[in-house]
């Protein structure tokens, strides 16, 4: 409760409710659904896995346990949710497979390893932002359409070409993956001539984008 807000206690709260109703609900649905194949069941449940999980922490609320302590370090560290998931079970899969099974702990591994691949994906992979850098000689221009058709900011950066002692300005922005083809289209319609640089940007806040985990 020190480490993060009240809503994402609240949504955890919940969560964990309503995984372990869940759970109950459909403790028998194997008997219905059974799949003999146990490294099939391994990558499909952690497909589904992930799925769930992405769609609760996208939503800033978690299912209990190493979530919320990876959603806390996160915070701290900076390192992605999945990742930071994904080594604490690893090292609590690990112990178990020891004392247990080791060819059971191995496929629990596998189905783990496809759920953070697979729950990094929704938060992240479908909502994806480009940092997007355009040296031209239409600054004003180009920044106006992107401004009017995008509904994003820009800011100037002052460059200076090393050859030729020229200052310049350098359009910065961010925007979304499905804004990619339109701010293309935008600047060369404009400038063909244009040098352009985009790159993923790991994580954005600030307005106009949403806050996430």
């Amino acid at each position: 409760m020190k480490e993060l807000d009240f809503d994402f206690i609240l949504f955890s709260a919940l969560g964990v409710f309503l995984l372990s109703l869940f759970l109950i609900l459909t403790r028998d649905i194997n008997k219905t659904f059974f799949i003999k194949d146990i490294l099939l069941s391994s990558i499909y449940g952690g497909v589904l896995n992930g799925i769930g999980l992405g769609i609760v922490l996208k939503n800033k609320g978690s299912m209990g346990g190493t979530d919320i302590v990876a959603v806390a370090l996160k915070k701290k560290l900076g390192i992605n949710i999945s990742s930071i998931a994904f080594g604490i079970n690893f090292f609590i899969v690990l112990a178990g497979s020891l004392i247990n099974n080791i060819e059971a702990g191995l496929y629990t591994l596998i189905s783990m390893f496809i759920s953070s691949r697979v729950f990094e994906a929704i938060l992240q992979g479908f909502d994806r932002k480009k940092m997007v850098m355009i040296i031209t000689d239409k600054t004003e221009e180009i920044s106006k359409h992107i401004l009017n058709e995008l509904g994003r900011g820009v800011t100037f950066l002052h460059g200076e070409g090393a050859y030729t002692g020229d200052n310049k300005k350098v359009i910065y922005c961010i925007i979304t993956l499905n804004q990619l083809v339109k701010i293309k289209s935008i600047i060369f319609d404009i400038d063909p001539r244009a040098f352009v640089t985009i790159i993923d940007a790991a994580e954005v806040q600030g307005k106009g984008f949403k806050n996430t985990i």
